[in-house]
């Protein structure tokens, strides 16, 4: 939609802004708003597991094949040693069946998001494996930040739109301070009613688990574009031989001059 014109803005994976550079596309995020992906990896209760290695054979259900949940698990595995075809990896869409796939042992386990996580863990239907909605979590995986959710649009929108930029990041900056101090309550009374998915209480107890996993600054760390990288580069051929300019993906100018203007 963005190439094609019928968007100018979009909030996406950072991790598209190095694809589509690696595809001659100048593509540049502005404002980060998740440092850690998030993202979980957790297996049945019943399902046994000690060490990476026991992954070997399992069902794992992911959001869709290709998706930043695959791509996590996958990472996860070659970073201990396994190939990442020695898991089998299923579609299981969003809430609802994500969790219904657990429960009916359809899968022996997920890398998936919230409020899926919380749900089974309330229910006492899953063991997490690795837990990227946490710095500790994220830097056991990486080794550091792993940059997920940011605003990013072309260069050349940026060029000839730098007010519409600036005011679209102080906006997304200013809601990243609210969220510092912000309580479960408040933001689950401001969100629109569908994102309670029937149950505000769960909504709250899944923010309150991701919350750390939110933008602090707005600004995406070079060894955070890195990592991505990293994690990217193992399974997108096209990548190993693109000469990709890491510093190109981000503007970070208005971030900065967010944190100096917005209050």
């Amino acid at each position: 939609a963005l190439i094609g014109g019928s968007v100018d803005v979009v909030a996406g994976a950072y991790e598209h802004t190095i694809h589509m550079q690696a595809k001659g596309q100048d593509i540049r995020a502005t404002v980060d708003l998740g440092r850690y992906p998030g993202i979980v990896i957790a297996l049945r209760k019943d399902v046994k597991y000690d060490k990476p290695a026991d992954l070997k054979g399992l069902k794992i259900g992911v959001t869709a094949p290709g998706s930043s949940t695959n791509m996590l698990a996958k990472f996860f595995l070659a970073k201990n040693g396994l190939s990442p075809d020695e898991a089998s990896w299923i579609g299981v869409g969003g809430a609802a069946s994500a969790v219904a796939a657990i429960r009916n042992k359809q899968v022996d386990g997920v890398s998936h998001l919230e409020p899926v996580i919380t749900m089974l863990e309330q229910t006492g239907d899953i063991k997490i494996v690795a837990d990227t909605r946490t710095e500790a979590g994220t830097r056991a995986l990486f080794g550091g930040e792993n940059p997920a959710a940011v605003i990013y649009t072309k260069k050349a929108f940026i060029d000839a739109n730098p007010n519409t930029v600036q005011a679209i990041v102080n906006a997304e900056y200013k809601a990243l301070q609210w969220l510092k101090t912000a309580s479960a309550e408040d933001v689950a009374s401001l969100v629109p009613e569908n994102y309670l998915l029937g149950d505000k209480k769960l909504y709250m107890a899944a923010f309150q688990s991701s919350r750390a996993s939110y933008s602090q600054t707005g600004k995406i760390d070079p060894a955070g574009m890195k990592s991505a990288f990293d994690m990217l580069v193992q399974f997108t051929p096209d990548l190993k031989s693109a000469k990709i300019d890491l510093g190109a993906t981000f503007d970070d100018r208005f971030a900065k001059k967010a944190a100096e203007t917005v209050k």
